[in-house]
C-alpha cells in the first residue's frame, strides 16, 4: 500500500500549536493595500487560529487524524 501523503498547500498553509490547535494567517494582506486602513492592515498581519468546524478537515489534510 502506498504511503499517506500530506497536502502540499496545507502544509504550506496551516502549523500546529504546542496545546493541539491550528494556527493560521489572515488573508487580502498581499496587495492592494493603498485602501485598506493602518488598523485593518495591522489586525491582518497577526495570526489566528482555525475554527474548529474547519479543524477535522485541516487536520485529515494534514494527515494528523
Amino acid at each position: 500500500m502506498p504511503k499517506m501523503k500530506t497536502k502540499s498547500s496545507a502544509k504550506k498553509r496551516f502549523k500546529l500549536t504546542g496545546s493541539g490547535k491550528i494556527k493560521r494567517k489572515h488573508a487580502f494582506k498581499s496587495h492592494i493595500l493603498t485602501k485598506k486602513s493602518k488598523k485593518r492592515k495591522l489586525r491582518l498581519t497577526h495570526s489566528g487560529l482555525v475554527d474548529d468546524a474547519d479543524s477535522d478537515n485541516i487536520k485529515l489534510q494534514l494527515r494528523l487524524k
